[in-house]
């Protein structure tokens, strides 16, 4: 795998996690990494091959594997020949669990096991069995009773027996600081105008500095130019709507702030690995936003 794309995935501020069920006959997404934390279950893909950091392994058939925030990772179909492949994603943000309530006692092992997942988990086979059911009941679930289960199975995870980590290196780039107010006031208003005209000098208006000073500014804290943040944000919204409408790109495009589609689709692939339209497909099936 030559290339590892950063994945916008669909998952907004206002969720606490999503959950994705679908059935398919192969794997068709690239590598990819993102900031979400990532829970899989596969079923029925014996055969395929599973790329989790530095590590690559030709899976059984039925698998539970927790990847960590930034961390690149993959399955892709390779001697897999079953054509009905059973995958449920449960993806949350990485800030779902405050840094002081994992401080607590009785949550010491869940933040033992989000730190061990900056090289990915995998479960035992008994483990992943035994709490199927309670992954595919997760998408008849909504509101409060959903995000409990969630920390319930985590915690069940979390002190579980023979669980093994997959990579030999973490890849995580939590080393980038985002702890300012000006930043925060920056993102505050490009995520609130995602959908207009949004320049650097409203930006750097917004938080009392020269273009070239913010521009040099929210480079050095995030990592990212001030085109990329605001289009970051942009295709989170746009991600959403693939999935969650039957809008068509055009229109999926003009409503994120796009105002030319060639542009929309190359970032999108640029980002995603795939066109717009793929990434829909593979998230077709069984979705639940919470």
């Amino acid at each position: 795998m030559s290339a590892v794309y950063r994945e916008v995935t669909p998952l907004t501020e206002n969720d606490c996690f999503t959950l994705f069920s679908r059935i398919k006959k192969k794997f068709t997404f690239p590598l990819h990494y993102h900031e979400e934390f990532e829970l899989n279950f596969i079923a029925n893909a014996k055969g395929a091959k599973r790329i989790v950091g530095d590590h690559s392994d030709v899976i059984a058939n039925l698998e539970l594997v927790l990847v960590g925030s930034n961390l690149p990772h993959g399955w892709f179909t390779h001697q897999c020949d079953s054509g009905d492949i059973h995958e449920i994603t449960i993806q949350f943000h990485r800030d779902l669990f405050d840094e002081k309530l994992l401080g607590r006692n009785q949550l010491s092992f869940i933040r033992r096991l989000l730190e061990r997942s900056g090289k990915g988990i995998l479960f035992s086979q008994e483990l992943t069995e035994t709490i199927r059911p309670r992954f595919e009941a997760l998408t008849r679930k909504s509101g409060f009773d959903s995000v409990l289960e969630l920390m319930s199975i985590l915690h069940d995870l979390s002190v579980s027996r023979n669980m093994r980590t997959l990579s030999n290196a973490s890849f995580s780039s939590d080393q980038i600081n985002y702890n300012s107010r000006r930043i925060e006031k920056a993102f505050a208003l490009m995520r609130a105008n995602y959908d207009k005209e949004v320049s650097l000098a409203d930006v750097a208006k917004e938080v009392s500095m020269p273009e070239a000073s913010f521009s040099r500014f929210i480079k050095k804290r995030t990592g990212k130019t001030f085109v990329d943040s605001l289009n970051e944000i942009r295709l989170g919204h746009a991600s959403r709507l693939l999935i969650d409408t039957t809008q068509t790109v055009a229109e999926v495009s003009y409503k994120c702030g796009f105002n030319n589609l060639s542009y929309f689709n190359r970032i999108f692939r640029k980002k995603n690995g795939c066109t717009p339209r793929e990434f829909r497909q593979n998230y077709s099936g069984t979705r639940v936003f919470i």
